[in-house]
């Protein structure tokens, strides 16, 4: 029997990889993942995405290049590192995944032509490439005001140091909205949303965390009824 697959999802700058960290502590046998791998040589393709290199003058034509990048670096992964795991009932928590191509690409298109490219994104990777399909999603939420001021405190205040997409604020609440239609949509992965405010304020961490194992825990004592 293969293991379950639970993604954690999010925008920049609203606590995955901090939330990422401590599921290791707290959470045992699991195999945890994270996605983009940028020290792969798929890697590397993405690291000069993000760094403004690829002309994206059309983006009809980045949404699906720049999937393409993302979903050769999971394909090459799942291959070259977890495959067997997955395979022999190994449990998998994975930052970002194909559902980060569904959030960050759709916006680049007409909103009447997310469905359409949501259908082409889960057939390539699910269906062409073979990359298991999540069992579930959680997604992290947070106005992109926040998140904006916790990845300035990350990078000091050097705003310099932002990639394409950590700099679009405009491009970011377009996520937001194409994460939030996703997750509406998506047909085939259960998605569960994180308000990681309360009342106008940032949660604490810990406080996100403990919704987080418990939606973890939840999850896995389905599948195995």
């Amino acid at each position: 029997m293969n293991g379950k697959i639970i993604v954690i999802e999010g925008l920049d700058g609203t606590g995955k990889s901090t939330q990422f960290e401590l599921l290791k502590e707290k959470l045992e046998n699991f195999r945890f993942i994270t996605f983009p791998n940028y020290q792969s040589p798929s890697g590397e393709i993405i690291t000069q995405y993000l760094s403004g290199q690829f002309n994206e003058s059309d983006e009809s034509i980045s949404a699906y290049s720049a999937s393409s990048f993302y979903a050769v670096d999971r394909y090459t992964s799942f291959k070259n590192d977890w495959e067997k795991d997955y395979l022999s009932g190994v449990n998998i928590i994975s930052a970002r995944y194909t559902t980060s191509n569904a959030v960050y690409q759709t916006t680049k298109l007409p909103e009447n032509m997310w469905e359409e490219y949501c259908n082409w994104l889960y057939d390539f990777e699910y269906k062409r490439l073979g990359i298991p399909r999540p069992d579930a999603v959680i997604f992290l939420d947070m106005p992109v005001e926040v998140s904006q001021k916790l990845l300035s405190a990350r990078y000091n205040n050097d705003e310099q140091k932002k990639d394409i997409h950590e700099s679009n604020v405009d491009y970011l609440k377009k996520c937001r909205e194409a994460a939030l239609y996703v997750s509406r949509c998506d047909k085939n992965e259960s998605w569960t949303l994180i308000d990681c405010c309360k009342n106008g304020e940032l949660r604490s961490i810990e406080d996100i965390n403990s919704e987080i194992v418990s939606i973890i825990n939840q999850i896995i004592k389905d599948g195995c009824m």
